[in-house]
């Protein structure tokens, strides 16, 4: 008898929790159609709530309202309202009304404004995303003109496999003139019919192989990775004949005076500064907060890209809304326990003495570090959540999720980037510098054009740049053609990629500035 009311009592709770989060469904039980923004079709960043155009809302019972949000889904500007209408799973809906309403001088006009703009909109069923125009420019029967047209009817095509929604598609019909004094009856049609589509594989109809798989993308993978191999050549040859040269050549001359310098002769080059090299750099703080900070952004993309490949192991990122947002802010709280340990352990190896420790401000970088990568993030953000404001758009972001964020900050990322810097400073930041650093620095010559900082800086930025730019031109066109990235393993190769060529472009740019016997090769 026991063991009958458990079972009783877990079929009742597995019942229960049927429904669009776990995606399972028994017959003829209630599924939700969710309403969520709507906006111009070629502007994908300004969307607005789907009820912001005055859309009567169905009189069915059902309460339209709005669906709880994670800090990614409204961060990415999802605002999902229980759309009101009746759908149940494997229930065809011959004809149904949603409502009527008599079109205003207001109602019309924002509705010919949104349907000249080629508004659409967004819903959800079951996750699944569908699209759909708000109307569209026709020519009128009565006038001959061409005039702005409203669809009053919609058909939802849904395809199931057991208990499971596989496809979702929307169809918009019935268009009628748009004019002041207009009855608009809205209804819906609904037709299920089976599929043997696994569930797993539901989402591949959405993605785009012909765009993100074309030959020009390995193409670009192709020549990104020759200019690894140029800029390997080049660091190889600087390596290997350039600096064995020069080691020759400075071996016949070693004179050192009292100070550990090389006497001034006729030659010039790298060792001439050797005394300066290890000089703590200019803003000592400031550029230990940006050598943690890209330490954390190395590790930030790097921990994304990998969460995003493990997709078959917890679901892939199309598939969920927010989940890109989500992980970039875990990722970015567990990855400043990185940029306090990068910073801590950098700024310690200037300060090796007790008398010099007295006069280190580690606190400061600490907290500069800390503050660096956020404050910037939070500035450019506040720029465009003003814009959202403004303009009333739903990716304005909402009181109670700034408060979430400055909490996740608070209470993760500045503990972590406080341990960081204490491990940092203990355990790696003593360095063993290979010879005495100068008490007087040494004048800087006038270099050369080709060796001067304002043209080496910009140099060792394009060669990066131009070995991502193409993969930058699909992640892109995501965002604003609607389209869902997925080849994370692309992105991955493009990444290691970028590395090396930072990495040689950074070892030959050092070299032509310590050649110019210029010693603030950090900047």
């Amino acid at each position: 008898m026991g063991l009958s009311l458990l079972f009783v009592v877990v079929i009742s709770l597995y019942s229960s929790l049927a429904d669009d989060n776990n995606h399972m469904y028994n017959t003829d039980e209630t599924v939700t159609l969710w309403v969520n923004t709507v906006g111009p079709y070629h502007n994908p960043q300004e969307t607005y709530p789907y009820y912001d155009l005055p859309f009567c809302k169905p009189d069915l019972g059902i309460e339209t309202k709005k669906r709880p949000s994670g800090i990614g889904e409204i961060l990415e500007g999802n605002e999902l309202r229980n759309s009101g209408f009746k759908l149940h799973f494997a229930r065809d809906v011959s004809r149904e009304d949603v409502c009527d309403m008599v079109l205003k001088k207001d109602d019309a006009r924002e509705l010919k404004q949104a349907v000249e703009q080629q508004y659409w909109y967004e819903l959800y069923l079951d996750d699944l995303p569908m699209w759909g125009m708000v109307g569209e420019i026709l020519r009128d029967e009565k006038s001959g003109k061409m005039i702005p047209h409203i669809f009053t009817h919609r058909t939802l095509s849904l395809s199931y496999n057991g208990n499971r929604i596989i496809e979702a598609n929307l169809t918009s019909e019935n268009p009628v003139p748009i004019e002041v004094g207009a009855n608009l009856q809205y209804t819906y049609t609904v037709r299920w019919k089976s599929t043997n589509k696994p569930f797993e594989t539901r989402f591949n109809r959405y993605l785009e192989y012909d765009f993100f798989e074309h030959q020009i993308h390995w193409f670009s993978i192709f020549n990104s990775f020759m200019m690894v191999i140029f800029l390997c050549g080049l660091v190889a040859l600087i390596l290997l004949r350039t600096l064995r040269n020069d080691f020759a050549r400075y071996a016949k001359d070693d004179e050192l005076d009292m100070e550990g310098s090389r006497v001034m002769g006729e030659d010039s080059g790298w060792k001439q500064v050797h005394g300066d090299v290890f000089r703590p750099p200019s803003h000592l703080i400031l550029f230990t907060a940006l050598w943690g900070s890209g330490w954390q952004l190395i590790v930030l993309l790097l921990g994304v890209i990998l969460y995003a490949m493990a997709g078959p192991m917890h679901g892939y990122m199309y598939e969920d809304r927010g989940e890109m947002a989500s992980t970039f802010i875990v990722c970015f709280a567990l990855s400043s326990a990185v940029a306090g340990f990068s910073s801590g352990s950098f700024y310690r190896k200037y300060f090796t003495s007790v008398r010099a420790e007295q006069n280190s401000q580690w606190q400061q970088a600490m907290l500069c570090t800390s503050l660096l990568f956020p404050t910037t993030v939070v500035a450019i953000v506040a720029l465009l959540n003003s814009i959202a404001i403004y303009y009333d758009t739903v990716n304005a972001i909402p009181v109670m999720v700034i408060i979430k964020m400055i909490a996740v900050w608070l209470f993760v990322s500045f503990p972590l980037t406080v341990v960081g810097t204490i491990f940092g400073r203990h355990f790696v930041g003593k360095v063993d510098i290979p010879c005495r650093v100068n008490s007087i620095p040494r004048p800087i010559p006038n270099p050369q054009w080709y060796a001067s900082p304002w043209f080496i800086i910009p140099i060792s930025g394009v060669l990066p740049f131009g070995s991502i730019f193409i993969e930058m031109y699909f992640v892109f066109t995501s965002f604003w053609s609607y389209k869902f990235y997925y080849v994370y393993g692309f992105m991955l190769l493009v990444y290691c990629i970028l590395a090396m060529v930072t990495v040689c472009t950074t070892i030959v740019a050092v070299y032509f500035l310590l050649n110019s016997e210029n010693y603030h090769w950090q900047w």
